[in-house]
C-alpha cells in the first residue's frame, strides 16, 4: 500500500493518496502520498496508524467536525465523504476524503482516497487571468453548480429561484454579446 505511481488520469484528477483503516483496531494505513500530506511524512506509509497521527495535518478549525464525523462513520460504516483543510508544506490545502468503511463490529477493512480540491476553493478573483475574466460567466458557472446540488436536495422552490437567476444571468450574457 505505499506505491504511490497512480496512472496518468487519476493523478490528472488529483489523487494524492489512498488509506484504509481497520475500524475494530483503530488503525490507518496510508500510502506515500496520503503519509507525506496527512501526517507529514512519507516514511510512515505502510505502517499501522492512529487517527491522531494519520491526519495529523488537518487544519485546526477543520479538526473537530472532521474526527467527529469519521467517528460517526466508523460505528455506522458505508460511504464517507469530507472535504477539509490541511497543512502542506507548500500551505495550506484543500483535500476531500473519501472512501467506505465496514460497520462497526462486522470486521474488514475500509478503503479511500484523498483527492487535492484546492483549485475549487481559490477565489477567481486572482491569478494571473483575473483581469481578463468575464465575471457574469464566473457567477453562471457557480450558478450552474449550485442548481446541481439545488436539484440533489429535492427543494422545488430554491431550483425555482435558481433557474430565475440562472435565466436573468443568461439573458445578460446574450444582450452583452449581441451589442
Amino acid at each position: 500500500m505505499t506505491d504511490r505511481s497512480f496512472p496518468p488520469a487519476l493523478e490528472a484528477a488529483g489523487i494524492i493518496g489512498t488509506w484504509q483503516t481497520d475500524v475494530a483496531a483503530g488503525r490507518s494505513i496510508l500510502d506515500d502520498g496520503a503519509a507525506a500530506l496527512m501526517a507529514g511524512d512519507a516514511g510512515l506509509a505502510g505502517k499501522p496508524l492512529t487517527l491522531d497521527v494519520a491526519l495529523g495535518r488537518i487544519h485546526p478549525d477543520d479538526r473537530d467536525w472532521v474526527f467527529a464525523q469519521i467517528r460517526r462513520a466508523r460505528r455506522a460504516g458505508g460511504p464517507f465523504a469530507a472535504e477539509f483543510r490541511v497543512h502542506g508544506p507548500d500551505g495550506v490545502r484543500w483535500v476531500l476524503n473519501q472512501g467506505r468503511l465496514p460497520e462497526e463490529g462486522a470486521g474488514g477493512l475500509g478503503y479511500g482516497t484523498y483527492i487535492d480540491t484546492t483549485h475549487r476553493h481559490r477565489d477567481p478573483a486572482e491569478g494571473p487571468d483575473a483581469e481578463r475574466r468575464d465575471w457574469l460567466e464566473v457567477a453562471a458557472d457557480h450558478c450552474i453548480a449550485a442548481r446541481e446540488a439545488i436539484d440533489r436536495s429535492g427543494k422545488p422552490f430554491l431550483r425555482l429561484l435558481i433557474d430565475a437567476l440562472l435565466l436573468e444571468i443568461g439573458r445578460l450574457l446574450v444582450r452583452r454579446r449581441s451589442h
